[in-house]
């Protein structure tokens, strides 16, 4: 049995699914589906996964991050007897879970200061982000940065902030979102999300070059930070590739140069979105040369990968990991899962590939949302000949029955248009099942009637079990794949369901784990450590929450996706009050963020740059 395996000896139940087994069957989709739409409530598919008794220590993640294994507080467990309260007993962390270091700054001196300084709060449990156990402290924060953390002596502060029985932490990283670098961000905010990541998907932020989204921001103030991403599709785009299959030596060499260019204003690296158009048309070489300027700027490839069906996503994979390994990026998977995989062992399956990859010397990371449905146009179920540059109704008119069991069999094999839950209008609360009963012709039909650009949709095509596991993995970290407009409930809740599911009623991951898989771990991915963010540290930027994780709850659903999360105390972007007892503020304290390569020391190994002819 690998490390990894040891990690799941038991169940655990979500508060919204009184469901016991591996997966979420056919009956039980249509089941909720009619249940919970016709009676205006929760539509939450959560069912059973496995509960671990250790969590491996994360490699490569630096002197500060290592992965925590047992927790520094009492969960509040599901239930108190009968079948919740077993499940909760079951899933309770084990006596044998290793012992979290102490934080480094724990002993530090007494802080005193004549001059008033901005911030104090005061007897909170800190969890810095490290890995490292919560321990009871006062943090100082003046001018947007943390001066000390520790005991206190004469100090005036023009606000403080009583934490006894809270927990202070970095502001979380959303390593996958997406929407407008200006807007309020209040779906961000509330979860406690302090920065984001944008230009995700192959498209960069508003299709853009950064020297121009850098000078439309001017200094405008944001209001959270922003890491800016140049998009794959974007250059091909720009370079006037498009959709051409291949494009010509001169026209790749344009592309590489844009990139090079666009890294060197400070973007933090390439992002690719293999299962959309154009960047479904890109070959593997092409991919391989556009990760050389990636590496010679220490960047990272963030790839939504060219599939994550089950019987696929171990030759997308391949893809990716070639870019780390030919090409020398560093490369992260967006959003990983395994749609229509099934278990534990599928999920170690995919965590083993990765683990290889890294004794290998390929640096690979992913990220998650925990939710079991995916959202995106209703494109994904339809072939590539029925996307341009081929004219949809003449394919529809011309290729009709080839088109039909091609729909038919793909939204088969995705778990039946029952699985299906439209989100845009005029089909919005629909499934894909109810549309074609009304309409009494098949659900192919329907989809053609539709076609490929008509709608967007959630699919429930993930199994809960499998992709739990991933979730927990130390080299796993979290994202919303979501906005403050869009139609899935992991925009609003993502960061608040996995506080409130995986620490405080399952106990799968620890408080300190949890934190440093969505702020440390994600600073260091993104290489922000280095410019003194994402962890509670003296000297670092004050993005910080105040919080009990107890209190902390995901509103948002499938019926109402934009319901803000509850719980967050107070919210700090770069010292500015974004979240006020509980309420937001006007606040805009967030930055566009540019990447800062890392400067090679002396005596450093170099940096594998990867092969250089673009091959």
């Amino acid at each position: 049995m690998s490390d990894r395996s040891k990690l799941n000896k038991s169940h655990e139940h979500d508060r919204n699914c009184g469901h016991r087994g591996a997966g979420v069957t056919l009956a039980l989709v249509q089941l909720r589906f009619r249940r919970y739409l016709s009676a205006g409530g929760l539509l939450l598919l959560l069912a059973a996964c496995k509960q671990p008794g250790t969590v491996d220590a994360a490699p490569n993640l630096g002197p500060h991050l290592s992965a925590s294994a047992s927790p520094a507080w009492k969960p509040t467990p599901v239930g108190t007897g009968g079948e919740e309260g077993a499940v909760a007993k079951a899933i309770s962390p084990t006596a044998s879970a290793a012992p979290m270091a102490d934080p480094t700054w724990l002993g530090a001196a007494e802080f005193s200061s004549k001059k008033t300084v901005d911030l104090v709060i005061e007897g909170g449990t800190v969890i810095d982000g490290t890995g490292a156990k919560g321990s009871v402290a006062d943090v100082v924060v003046d001018h947007g940065i943390i001066v000390h953390i520790g005991k206190l002596g004469n100090v005036s502060a023009k606000r403080r902030i009583d934490a006894k029985g809270l927990f202070v932490a970095p502001g979380f990283i959303d390593l996958h979102a997406h929407g407008s670098p200006t807007g309020p961000n209040r779906n961000a905010l509330a979860m406690g999300v302090t920065t984001i990541c944008l230009g995700q998907d192959g498209r960069s932020t508003e299709e853009l070059t950064l020297r121009d989204l850098v000078g439309r921001l001017g200094k405008k103030k944001l209001a959270v930070n922003v890491v800016p991403f140049v998009g794959h599709g974007t250059v091909r785009a720009k370079e006037g590739v498009n959709l051409s299959r291949t494009p010509s030596p001169s026209q790749l060499k344009k592309m590489q140069a844009r990139v090079a260019r666009e890294l060197a204003d400070g973007a933090f690296g390439l992002t690719t979105g293999l299962e959309y158009q154009p960047g479904s048309h890109a070959p593997k070489e092409e991919l391989i040369a556009l990760a050389l300027p990636v590496a010679t700027a220490d960047g990272i490839v963030m790839s939504h990968l060219r599939s994550e069906d089950d019987d696929t996503i171990d030759s997308a994979l391949d893809e990716l990991l070639a870019q780390g390994k030919d090409g020398g990026a560093r490369v992260h998977v967006s959003h990983v899962k395994i749609v229509y995989g099934k278990g534990i062992a599928r999920a170690e399956k995919l965590l083993d590939r990765l683990e290889d990859a890294r004794k290998s010397g390929v640096r690979v990371t992913a990220d998650i949302y925990p939710y079991e449905a995916s959202y995106t146009t209703i494109g994904i179920v339809f072939p590539e000949f029925a996307k341009p540059p081929h004219r949809y109704a003449e394919v529809r008119r011309i290729r009709h029955a080839e088109l039909a069991t091609f729909l038919r069999e793909r939204v088969t094999k995705r778990g039946g248009p029952a699985a299906t839950l439209f989100g845009t209008e005029p089909y919005r609360g629909k499934t894909l099942d109810d549309l074609a009963k009304e309409a009494a012709v098949p659900f192919e039909e329907v989809l053609m009637r539709i076609g490929p650009n008509g709608a967007s949709a959630a699919y429930f095509v993930m199994d809960p079990e499998l992709q739990a596991r991933l979730l927990v993995d130390p080299n796993v970290m979290i994202g919303t794949d979501g906005a403050e407009t869009s139609q899935h409930p992991r925009g609003h809740g993502t960061f608040a369901k996995v506080l409130r599911q995986f620490v405080v009623e399952t106990a799968r991951l620890t408080l300190e784990e949890a934190v440093r898989k969505m702020s440390g771990a994600a600073a260091k991915t993104l290489q922000l450590d280095e410019q003194k963010r994402g962890l509670l540290l003296p000297e670092f930027a004050a993005d910080l929450l105040v919080f009990d994780p107890k209190e902390v709850r995901d509103e948002a659903s499938y019926v109402k996706p934009h319901a803000l999360a509850k719980g967050m105390r107070w919210v700090f972007v770069n010292g500015e009050a974004a979240v006020i007892e509980g309420k937001l503020s006007h606040a805009r304290g967030g930055s566009l963020l540019l990447h800062r390569p890392k400067v090679q020391g002396p005596g450093e190994p170099p940096r594998a740059r990867g092969r250089t002819d673009g091959g």
